[in-house]
């Protein structure tokens, strides 16, 4: 089936074709995202496959569907970037991808929480200077801490078994409960509680209308003074001008982030040579304890591999006139 892949990196072309090898569909690669501009180029494509900085809003979904699209294929599992009711009336099915190695988003949660605490890339910087005073890089234990897990599902369970191992103390919040994390020695408490005895909170829950800027500047007066705060999810669950508040203030002592909700303009781009001027992501980038990544959390191996072979599936399925097992929910 004919197919335009939008925001298409060198990785995705690669790893897309290779699970396209036996399906034989027509990719269309391009490197542009998909926006109301570029809308046109999937013209005479029945599917376009679209990333998380896409737009696939309703102008743009009624584009796609005047010039025949009937599928939009989304390699992530979130698709708050799809309008999905709009979707619905113009008839056009919508599949994620429900799966992919979440392993590959914990740890690196835990890799970002253990960079920022124990002040791993200041360090790498001054020895590869020739500095290697330790003042100012002094961290925490995690050991005997207490880590709160906001959004307990496969990803957060993980992050949740992984910190059991050094030693902490589990609290989570969830709507909807799970006894794997209970079996790690988790307790669930409600959100205010979490975030007040909390050394550590870590999110891990979908961007939602009552999920977003869950992290706000009410939730952070209530915090722990000093917590550190790590987000590998999404962007739009951090209020990040309150973000930046807390952290002149004292009140959050580490902020972590492979997440922005103003990461359209920015990620999965080199900007280096340019002028940026996001004045929120500046200032953050300019805190000695910020680290922050280019949403790169899920960007493993095994990851990428289950996302496009997912991916090939549903289009394949799609063609085929299948039921599509991984088609958003209604």
């Amino acid at each position: 089936m004919k197919t335009a892949v939008y925001s298409a990196r060198r990785y995705d072309k690669t790893m897309l074709a290779q699970a396209n090898f036996d399906a034989d569909h027509e990719l269309r690669f391009l490197e542009d995202r998909l926006s109301r501009e570029t809308a046109i180029l999937a013209e005479g494509c029945a599917a376009v496959c679209v990333f998380v900085n896409d737009t696939v809003d309703a102008e743009v979904l009624g584009i796609l569907a005047q010039q025949g699209t009937r599928l939009v294929a989304t390699r992530s599992t979130g698709y708050n970037h799809v309008d999905a009711a709009a979707a619905r009336r113009l008839g056009i099915a919508v599949v994620r991808v429900t799966d992919y190695s979440p392993n590959s988003v914990a740890e690196f949660a835990v890799g970002l929480l253990l960079a920022v605490n124990r002040k791993i890339a200041r360090a790498s910087v001054r020895t590869r200077e020739g500095n290697f005073d330790l003042d100012g890089l002094m961290g925490f234990d995690l050991h005997g801490k207490t880590v709160g897990v906001i959004g307990t599902g496969k990803i957060g369970t993980i992050f949740a078994r992984i910190m059991a191992g050094f030693g902490c103390t589990l609290v989570g919040y969830d709507r909807y409960p799970t006894p794997a994390f209970e079996a790690l020695g988790g307790r669930y408490i409600g959100v205010d509680e979490l975030l007040a005895c909390s050394d550590v909170v870590s999110l891990h829950c979908p961007l939602l209308e009552e999920t977003h800027h869950i992290v706000n500047a009410a939730a952070l007066a209530r915090v722990k003074r000093g917590c550190v705060l790590v987000n590998t999810s999404r962007g739009g669950l951090v209020d990040t001008e309150a973000a930046v508040q807390a952290l002149k203030s004292g009140q959050l002592g580490g902020l972590a982030i492979d997440v922005y909700e103003q990461e359209a303009s920015l990620f999965f781009q080199d900007l280096s040579s340019t002028i940026i001027t996001d004045d929120v992501i500046q200032r953050l980038v300019s805190f000695p304890n910020v680290i922050v990544t280019g949403h790169q959390a899920f960007f493993t191996v095994e990851a990428i591999g289950q996302i496009m072979r997912t991916t090939i599936d549903s289009i394949g399925a799609f063609e085929r006139g299948e039921e599509l097992v991984n088609r958003i929910p209604d």
